[in-house]
This record gives C-alpha cells, sequence and structure tokens, in this order.
C-alpha cells in the first residue's frame, strides 16, 4: 500500500476531516505523526475521530504518539498534575474535555497504546525524529533530544524520515537533503496549513497536499459541536 501521512492535527477537526477524504483506505496506509491534542477548537472531537478510524480500520491506519499526548498522559496520570503543560497547550484540551469526560475517559487508554515509530524498509516516521545519538536516548520519551521533542539536525538514515513537530515558518512542508527528511508540520493551528503527504512504500513522493485551516478550528473563531463515541 501507499502511505499517506497527515501532519500535526492540534484540535483542527474541521481541516484533519477534509484532509481524510483524500485518504483512500483502500489503497493507502494512514499514519498520522502525533499532535492530535492541544491549542485548537476540537480536541475531543478529533481524537474521537481518529480512534474510530482506528478501530474501523485497525491493519491500515496508524496514529503516532506524540509530545502533546505525552504530556496530556502524564497530566492525567496518578504522576500528574502537569502544571507546565497547562501554559503550552494543555488548558483548551483540559477545558474542553471537561465538558465531555465520557470521551476522556475512553481516549486516554487508547492514546497510551499509540507507538513512537512507524516504519518499513524505506521510511520511518516519527513525531519529531531520530537524532544521531545512542538510541536508548533517541527513543526516550522525555529526552528533549528524544523522538518526541528533537528540534535540530537528524540523522541521516537508510530511511526517508518523515517528522512533524517543528512548524515550518511559511506553512509549507519541506525536505532536507543532508538528512533526507521531510518535515510535515504546517502549522495549521497557528493559521497555516495542515499537509498531507502521500508515499510509494518505498518512499517516492506521489502526492503533497497542503489544505489552509478552516477558521472553525481556531480557537478565538470555534463553534463547538460534539460527537456521540460509538
Amino acid at each position: 500500500m501507499n502511505l499517506f501521512i497527515i501532519g500535526d492535527v492540534h484540535g483542527c477537526f474541521h481541516t484533519f476531516s477534509k484532509m481524510l477524504k483524500r485518504w483512500d483506505p483502500a489503497t493507502d496506509h494512514l499514519i498520522q505523526v502525533g499532535d492530535l491534542v492541544d491549542r485548537g477548537a476540537c480536541i475531543p472531537e478529533t481524537v474521537e475521530l481518529a480512534r474510530q478510524l482506528n478501530e474501523q480500520y485497525p491493519e491500515s491506519t496508524t496514529f503516532l504518539m506524540g509530545n502533546h499526548e505525552d504530556a496530556l498522559l502524564h497530566h492525567f496520570s496518578p504522576q500528574g498534575p502537569y502544571p507546565g503543560w497547562l501554559n503550552w497547550g494543555g488548558r483548551s484540551t483540559t477545558e474542553q474535555y471537561k465538558l465531555q469526560p465520557k470521551l476522556l475517559a475512553q481516549h486516554l487508554p487508547w492514546l497510551e497504546q499509540r507507538p513512537l515509530l512507524w516504519q518499513n524498509d524505506h521510511v520511518l516516521v516519527s513525531h519529531a525524529g531520530l537524532a544521531d545519538i545512542p538510541l536508548a536516548v533517541a527513543m526516550d520519551r522525555d529526552s528533549s533530544d528524544g523522538i518526541l521533542w528533537r528540534r535540530g539536525p537528524l540523522q541521516r538514515l537508510p530511511q526517508l524520515q518523515v517528522v512533524g513537530h517543528t512548524p515550518m515558518e511559511d506553512g509549507e512542508p519541506i525536505h532536507d537533503p543532508d538528512s533526507h527528511t521531510m518535515y510535515i508540520d504546517t502549522g495549521a493551528v497557528f493559521g497555516r496549513n495542515l499537509t498531507g503527504l502521500r508515499l510509494s512504500p518505498v518512499g517516492d513522493v506521489l502526492d503533497i497536499i497542503t489544505l489552509p485551516v478552516n477558521p472553525d478550528d481556531l480557537l478565538d473563531k470555534a463553534r463547538f459541536t460534539h460527537i456521540s463515541p460509538r
């Protein structure tokens, strides 16, 4: 199957839904790079849509762990709360889930199961990427240079790396030839674009889709609608 990889969504439910219309479950394995939550207007709805798709298409959808999901899980765990997270995106998430506590109860165990990466022989997808550091550090969820947090140069692997996490200022995805990495966080929640990248199984770029964010996905223009879980 081809790979259809979507960048950081951050509660931009309407834009995410529109992007999913470009995904063909019959021919594409859907991968989302993490950061479904925080900052946007429709966070529970976004997670529920992803959860339902994962339930409906378990063999052809992969939703990865992002640093914002990891922080949310910390906040709601026995080790929580996580006050710092509230200041960099968590406040909008907690306020929205207060209105839908049953969804939060469903979403926490699903989010906890999100993998750190997806890979085949030609493509490796993760939230922030693998740097040229010891593997144990690179895979440490808490490390500032790890797979959920890395900012800066990545390791050149035999595979093409595809990552989100670092928003592209001009709202367009870029390819870094030095590390052979595609950066596809194009800042939807900051009023820019959501990117979908379609690759062949061997990593050839077949299509790049950039959708302007729907204003209803931004907190200052939000019109909250709630969906019931199946």
